[in-house]
C-alpha cells in the first residue's frame, strides 16, 4: 500500500516486527533538514539526505540523476533497510521528498514501502511520540535491482507522448 495512516505506523512500531521508517526531510530552497530531524522525528526512523543519498550528483543529466545502484544500496543498508522488512519514508508534510523515496525503492525493486500520509505533521497531530535519539540503525541488507518501476529516457518521452500522456510532477 503506498499510503499509511500515522496510526496504523505507530501499531506496527508497536509490533515485533517493525517497519524500517526513514526520515526525507527536504525542499528545494533548503536542502536536507537533519537539524529538524535531530530536534525531533518518528521513533527509530533514520535520516536520508535527498541530494547525498538519494540522487547522484547534479550533471548534464538534472539536478537529481538517479542515484547508482551500488552507492543507493550502501546508503539504504546503513539506514537499516532490509529486502524482506517493510520501509515507510515520510518527510516534514507535503511527500515530495518521501515520495522520491518511495518511488526510488520501488524502481530498485524494495517489495514494500509505503509513504506516511501526511508526514511528520500528521503523526506528531495523530499525538504519538517524537523522539531524539540518533542512535544508529543495524545495518540492513537491500540488494538494489533497477527496474522495479517504470522510467522514460529522455529521448523516448516523443514517443510516449504520441502514445498517451506524459505528467512531468517535478519542481519548476
Amino acid at each position: 500500500m503506498p499510503l499509511m495512516r500515522a496510526d496504523e505506523l505507530a501499531r506496527l512500531l508497536a509490533s515485533g516486527e517493525p517497519p524500517t521508517v526513514l526520515d526525507v526531510r527536504w525542499t528545494l530552497a533548503t536542502g536536507a533538514d537533519r537539524r529538524a530531524f535531530l530536534e525531533g522525528h518518528v521513533p527509530g526512523a533514520a535520516f536520508i539526505d535527498l541530494d547525498r543519498q538519494l540522487a547522484n550528483p547534479p550533471s548534464e543529466r538534472g539536478r537529481h540523476p538517479l542515484p547508482d545502484p551500488e552507492r543507493f544500496g550502501a546508503h539504504m543498508r546503513a539506514a537499516g533497510v532490509r529486502s524482506r522488512r517493510p520501509v515507510v519514508v515520510y518527510d516534514a508534510g507535503s511527500s515530495m521528498a518521501a515520495a522520491r523515496a518511495w518511488w526510488l525503492l520501488r524502481y530498485f525493486a524494495h517489495a514494500e514501502v509505503a509513504v506516511l500520509d501526511g508526514g511528520l505533521m500528521a503523526w506528531s497531530a495523530a499525538g504519538h511520540p517524537i523522539s531524539t535519539a540518533t542512535a544508529p540503525p543495524d545495518p540492513g541488507d537491500f540488494d538494489p535491482r533497477p527496474g522495479g518501476m517504470p522510467a522514460v529516457a529522455a529521448e523516448d518521452v516523443p514517443a510516449v507522448v504520441a502514445g498517451g500522456v506524459l505528467l512531468d510532477a517535478r519542481a519548476p
